[in-house]
């Protein structure tokens, strides 16, 4: 059974720094996405990386300062995000896509773990 865990979040000052850790299990490798929900606002993409991590993509809000890797060893993907600011504060996920996609559109990808909370906050 394919199942995802995110862990690493937490409340940070603005400016500060984070790295989110996505632990998969069930599978051996696929695409790994990080999408996040603030308030009130709906689910967005925010970063990908392909199996090998030759590939990555990122959203337009997180370009510089967000950096997605993995370890496929350890099954673990990561996300560090740096120059945190309020406007980050939300739900993030990672997910799995089994069609391979090469995208961050949610549409394509089927496992989702739990979340884990980032607040930015003075």
């Amino acid at each position: 059974q394919l199942q995802l865990v995110e862990s690493g979040g937490g409340l940070v000052q603005p400016g500060g720094s984070l790295r989110l850790s996505c632990v998969y299990s069930g599978f051996t490798n696929y695409p790994i996405g990080w999408f996040r929900q603030a308030p009130g606002k709906e689910r967005e993409g925010v970063s990908y990386i392909s199996v090998n991590g030759g590939r990555t993509n990122y959203a337009d809000s997180v370009k510089g300062r967000f950096t997605i890797s993995r370890d496929n060893a350890k099954n673990t993907v990561y996300l560090q995000m740096n120059s945190l600011t309020p406007e980050d504060t939300a739900v993030y996920y990672c997910a799995a896509s089994t069609s391979y996609s090469i995208s961050i559109d949610q549409r394509r990808y089927d496992y989702w773990g739990q979340g884990t909370q980032v607040t930015v906050s003075s």
